[in-house]
């Protein structure tokens, strides 16, 4: 019996330690996110954090959905966007929820059904809640804004897209 206790007493420090360093390697992962008023996916990757687990570098591209009026109807137009950030970790609350901020640059290519640029570029920044549930996974949920100067002038009112608030939710898995 005594064996049996701590042989589950070394495996779950064994699993504990080995949950806090993989949260710190290589992650990949996909979210569902909002820029201002248009809805998208995307795919992302994060390197290993460094300088004490601290800071670390993701790299996201999205196709987004600019809703805009065509022809007397609403419609959907998809367009992309890539980002390059730098993560700063603020802090973890038991080893569960991670803390950060990100910020960087964003660069979007427009359809030519809703504007005349090729390409805009903008800035963005945001924090974010990382929820540990697994050994190698987690759920995020991220707030913050984007700025672009970005404008549909193909479209009726010349509307601006891609400039305000972000949200983004979804998964990383760990490597």
């Amino acid at each position: 019996m005594k064996s049996r206790i701590l042989t589950i007493l070394f495996l779950t420090l064994f699993m504990s330690v080995f949950a806090q360093e993989k949260r710190h390697q290589f992650n990949a992962g996909f979210q569902l996110g909002q820029y201002q008023k248009d809805y998208g996916i995307g795919l992302q990757v994060t390197t290993p954090y460094f300088a004490k687990q601290k800071i670390a570098f993701r790299l996201r591209g999205n196709l987004m959905f600019n809703e805009h009026i065509y022809k007397k109807e609403t419609t959907w137009t998809p367009y992309s966007n890539l980002s390059f950030g730098v993560v700063g970790v603020a802090g973890e609350i038991n080893e569960k929820i991670r803390l950060y901020g990100e910020g960087g640059m964003l660069i979007i290519f427009p359809s030519s059904d809703f504007s005349s640029e090729q390409m805009e570029f903008g800035g963005y920044g945001l924090f974010g809640f990382e929820f540990f549930m697994s050994n190698g996974s987690n759920y995020f949920i991220e707030i913050g804004g984007v700025g672009t100067g970005a404008t549909a002038d193909k479209v009726l009112y010349k509307p601006i897209y891609s400039n305000g608030l972000i949200i983004n939710t979804g998964f990383r898995f760990f490597f």
